[in-house]
């Protein structure tokens, strides 16, 4: 795959996509292995859930605050100090004995991820010299094959070595980070005329605009759902019985295969059109999350299955929908990126903090599936994206 940045003027955006590939590593750790910190740590799942729906909010709701600065800064930083506070204090957390120092932990960790994707979504555009679209999804792909990575990692860690051992994973974000602030080409001393963006006028023009208020919402709908199936399942399983490995594979294939599909959406939409790219993801999910409901006691191999397709279900428009958006006003390129990619998850944040009660007082399967009839239902706002066009 990295033949495909071969060319000069592309070599650059090989560091982005494997920074964002070892940054997105460590948000994944968290997810499988939150039942056995928790345990640790003597907190319940609701309480549990709250302080990963934090995480999440550090993470994604601060993130056009620093497209903001990412859209008016020459400076490299974002992406450097991001993937090394990522890495440092997400790895630290698991091994925490202390309740307030896991907190810390992840919530540092969470900014730095919240630093590292709104100026790398904004350098991937600038660095595109032909297709957009395609780079756009290979970015993103990365992230999510690195997210995907997460679960399968610190399980692997967690099962045969112990979530005291898990600081170490640190070095290999902070290794890569050191390589970026070499390769990655500086452009402070560009002959371009520094862009003079002001914060409030620019979330003015973007909260003005329909199209974009559609595509958060559809962005933010997405981001429930996955994050429902990534918080809640691992207490479902770690009820039945499976280990922290198996819960950790069971969703390494979730993310992969929504990594997949987001390198494939690009090629889709020009087959079948954007419009369809979007209904596909939205209503194929409630289908599938049924099919779960019905197996995943009776049936766990196929139940299995069926989550990962849902995977590759939710997170099938992804580039398409940041494309879209960033097209939108092209030049709040970093901002829009924080909206789409961080705000959607901060809102939906927030969400998860009550959803994980209800999920303990119901049902956690019972709850996915009302989750995804959302989407199913809101998909009839797509027309409005295209209101001169069937695609």
């Amino acid at each position: 795959m990295f033949m495909i940045y071969a060319k000069e003027e592309r070599k650059p955006q090989i560091w982005f996509c494997g920074g964002h590939f070892i940054n997105d590593v460590y948000t994944g750790f968290l997810n499988p292995i939150m039942p056995f910190i928790a345990e640790q740590v003597k907190i319940s799942m609701p309480i549990a859930t709250i302080i990963l729906s934090c995480s999440h909010i550090f993470s994604s709701l601060l993130q056009p605050f620093f497209g903001f600065f990412a859209d008016n800064m020459r400076k490299r930083a974002l992406i450097f100090w991001g993937l090394i506070f990522t890495s440092v204090f997400i790895s630290f957390a698991p091994a925490s004995q202390n309740l307030f120092n896991m907190i810390l932990f992840i919530m540092l960790g969470s900014l730095g991820s919240s630093l590292f994707h709104p100026q790398s979504l904004g350098l991937i555009s600038r660095f595109s010299k032909s297709d957009v679209v395609r780079n756009m999804g290979i970015f993103i792909a990365f992230g999510t094959l690195g997210y995907s990575m997460g679960p399968l990692f610190s399980s692997f860690i967690a099962q045969y070595f112990g979530l005291n051992k898990m600081p170490y994973l640190a070095l290999l974000g902070v290794c890569w980070a050191v390589l970026m602030f070499k390769f990655v080409p500086k452009f402070s001393n560009e002959n371009t005329k520094k862009p003079d963006i002001k914060f409030f006028d620019a979330l003015k023009d973007i909260i003005s605009s329909r199209k974009l208020n559609i595509l958060n919402i559809i962005a933010m709908l997405k981001s429930l759902m996955t994050t429902s199936c990534s918080i809640l399942l691992p207490f479902l399983w770690k009820a039945q019985g499976y280990s922290k490995f198996q819960i950790g594979l069971a969703l390494f294939f979730f993310i992969f295969l929504g990594g997949l599909a987001s390198l494939l959406s690009p090629k889709f939409e020009h087959k079948i059109g954007t419009a369809n790219v979007f209904y596909f993801s939205m209503i194929t999910t409630l289908p599938l999350t049924i099919l779960f409901m019905l197996t995943y006691k009776s049936m766990p191999v196929l139940s299995f299955i069926i989550f990962a397709l849902m995977g590759f279900v939710t997170m099938f428009a992804t580039p398409v929908t940041m494309n879209l958006a960033q097209n939108v006003l092209p030049q709040y390129k970093s901002i829009i990126g924080g909206f789409i990619n961080g705000f959607s998850w901060g809102v939906v944040a927030i969400i998860m903090s009550a959803v994980g009660f209800i999920a303990q007082q119901t049902n956690i399967v019972a709850v996915l599936v009302g989750i995804s009839l959302i989407p199913a239902i809101c998909s009839y706002m797509v027309r409005f994206l295209f209101p001169k066009t069937n695609n």
